[in-house]
């Protein structure tokens, strides 16, 4: 007796991993060039960035297209679902490092280097947290909890109650009110953005807060501004979302794409509660 092979869709071979890579690739050599004052740095990290959002831009369409016409099965959509939570568990451990560069430095280094050995090369060295080290010659603020980032906090954190919202609406069918909610998700990602520049401006005009402040002014940056990346690319994400859902496109039991990015969103409010407890607060 013979069986039916089950449908399922094979994508041709593509370059969009290719350029992805090189996008990535070109961002971060340039961000390395840009912070030892080699003039095509700025240029080096903007070329990337218009890479990967051409990269972005064209692969999502072409996966998009591809749903819309029927081409995936139930057996596509679960290796999409393996796929996007070994991305999501690559980006947790993406953002562990730079928080085990944080503790090493607090819990083992700024305390080691007040020791007595220490003293005698830095006598004047408080090792205290936070601290920019014994070679940073001059004073700094660090950055308090209770002003934008607690504001940043409740925006973030509304923002996930509101998509989860949106989501609900999605399994009810209920369009327009999806659409609504998603909208203010949007709004507050990218408030959060906003508020997150205007934190930059302040912390280096008036703070003398920066990435050369030492390792506190280098763990801060790192960590918030990867974070701020990655609200970026989901705030894009989203919106795209938004615009998928207004032209109609998923149904209460059909909406991996809708699933995926909500997934994202959640795993970038659970970083930030992480900086803003370790980074901001404590």
């Amino acid at each position: 007796m013979t069986q039916t092979a089950p449908n399922y869709y094979l994508p041709e071979p593509t370059r969009w991993p290719i350029l992805g890579s090189l996008s990535l690739f070109l961002m971060a050599a340039g961000a390395v060039m840009w912070m030892n004052g080699a003039a095509l740095g700025p240029w080096t990290v903007l070329l990337g960035m218009v890479a990967l959002v051409y990269m972005m831009f064209r692969w999502f369409g072409q996966v998009i297209a591809e749903s819309e016409k029927g081409l995936y099965s139930e057996q596509v959509d679960r290796s999409f679902r393996w796929a996007m939570s070994w991305f999501i568990f690559s980006e947790v451990m993406f953002f562990a490092a730079f928080f085990g560069a944080l503790f090493y430095a607090r819990v083992l280094s700024v305390p080691d280097l007040g020791s007595i050995e220490s003293k005698l090369l830095w006598p004047d060295f408080n090792s205290a947290w936070p601290s920019a080290g014994p070679s940073f010659a001059g004073r700094f603020t660090p950055m308090a909890a209770w002003g934008i980032p607690a504001v940043n906090t409740l925006l973030l954190l509304s923002s996930g109650a509101t998509l989860t919202v949106a989501h609900w609406r999605l399994k009810e069918n209920k369009r327009s009110e999806l659409a609504l909610w998603l909208f203010l998700t949007v709004v507050l990602g990218f408030t959060f953005l906003g508020l997150q520049a205007w934190e930059y401006g302040h912390a280096y005009s008036e703070l003398n807060l920066k990435l050369t402040t030492g390792v506190y002014g280098t763990t801060f940056f790192m960590l918030t501004g990867f974070h701020g990346f990655h609200v970026t690319l989901g705030a894009i994400m989203l919106t795209v979302i938004l615009f998928r859902c207004m032209a109609g496109h998923f149904s209460p039991d059909r909406h991996f794409a809708f699933e995926a990015v909500s997934w994202y969103w959640h795993f970038v409010d659970v970083v930030w509660l992480a900086l803003f407890i370790f980074v901001y607060w404590i």
